[in-house]
């Protein structure tokens, strides 16, 4: 449990709090719960339309934080009691969103509407009634690095000015408007434009988080399992998926793009930093990812494959991979950035937080939790006949 006698980086004993989070039953959303609840005295009002990833936090009631964890089922696209909620709390985390690649282009008005539309009375009622925002964005507001339109033989590669993203420097480049995997990235960003602007005008307190992606057990959802049969989730579960079902991984335009990844576990400690820290972290956007862990995706699934031989104890395919293009996997319109390298300069300055889990020991955190939680179910899922 946690100690009544926390400090904040500058020897502040830190005072609990009432904190608001939207989408606390998400990926994300239930690891910070999990680490409020036990490390902290701060008190949640749980906002989300489902509960089942924060199930074990809520029940049963004789937990020694029950009385610090609510749980209200509310869909913010149009529920009155938000406003409520938000009056009620010091500070509100906002981690609700459409956050899933194939859905960028074949869902691009739900996208835009859940990224921008829908997050627009959030950041109004924080503004209007003084209160704390912390509100998650996304490494995809940078889009594609300006690296990437340099001759590929050109030395100015080696350059990191040229690939490294910097919050407070690097200029965001999307692609041309008849390529909609560019709509959430451009509805993330325009909130963001948004939250600083009320923050410049009318002193909202604010801290903007842009994860580059965070990984480990309970992220997105299997297909036909706990999510539907022709959903695509992001890389890491489509391809722990293909690893459960015994199949081939998918590399999309043969997993060139190069890509950062940091352990949830780590990331949330930088999350529970800015909340505890108020004056290091208000008006600050940061960048949170692992710059030590970069990877091709094709090499993510290489390492993938060995990994999840170790904890399951069968033995790998052996054709492991497959090349598939962008199109015939995600549909029309995709298009996707080369490289997403975080620069970590102001989150270290200001909270001093460093990611400390090596690329090989998040990947086997999250296929142990993944083998275990789902081989059994795909294994009868595929035995089962099919009806005709």
């Amino acid at each position: 449990m946690a100690s009544a006698a926390r400090l904040d980086l500058d020897g502040n004993a830190i005072k609990p709090m009432t904190i608001c989070m939207i989408g606390a039953g998400g990926f994300i959303g239930s690891h910070l719960c999990e680490k409020l609840m036990a490390e902290t005295m701060h008190k949640v009002l749980a906002v989300d339309v489902y509960s089942d990833k924060i199930k074990h936090l809520l029940e049963p009631s004789t937990h020694p934080w029950s009385d610090r964890i609510q749980f209200h089922r509310i869909n913010i696209k149009h529920d009155s009691r938000l406003e409520g909620l938000i009056k009620m709390a010091d500070l509100t985390i906002n981690l609700a969103a459409i956050c899933t690649p194939a859905d960028y282009n074949t869902r691009p008005l739900d996208t835009i509407y859940s990224n921008f539309i829908d997050a627009l009375p959030v950041v109004k009622y924080c503004s209007e009634n003084n209160k704390r925002l912390i509100h998650f964005s996304t490494c995809e507001v940078y889009g594609k690095t300006i690296g990437s339109f340099l001759p590929k033989d050109s030395p100015l590669w080696q350059d990191p000015t040229y690939y490294v993203l910097k919050e407070d420097a690097s200029p965001c480049i999307f692609g041309p408007i008849e390529k909609q995997r560019w709509s959430y990235a451009c509805a993330k960003q325009l909130i963001e434009r948004l939250i600083y602007a009320e923050g410049a005008e009318n002193d909202l307190e604010f801290t903007i988080v842009r994860p580059f992606n965070w990984i480990g057990p309970r992220m997105d959802f299997i297909p036909g399992i706990d999510g539907p049969s022709e959903g695509v989730p992001r890389v890491l579960a489509c391809f722990s998926n293909n690893l459960l079902r015994h199949e081939p991984l998918k590399l999309v335009d043969g997993g060139q793009s190069q890509r950062t990844f940091v352990y949830i576990k780590d990331a949330i400690e930088a999350v529970l930093l800015m909340i505890d820290n108020p004056a290091r972290a208000n008006g600050h956007i940061f960048n949170v990812g692992n710059p030590n862990n970069e990877v091709t995706v094709r090499q993510l699934a290489e390492m993938m494959t060995e990994v999840y031989a170790k904890v399951s104890g069968e033995p790998s395919l052996e054709v492991p991979t497959v090349d598939v293009s962008s199109k015939e996997f995600y549909g029309e319109g995709y298009d996707d950035s080369d490289k997403r390298i975080p620069d970590m300069t102001i989150i270290n300055k200001q909270l001093g937080w460093n990611p400390k889990t090596s690329l090989w020991d998040l990947l086997e955190s999250t296929l142990t939790y993944q083998h275990r939680t789902y081989a059994e179910a795909i294994k009868q899922a595929i035995a089962k006949p099919v009806a005709s």
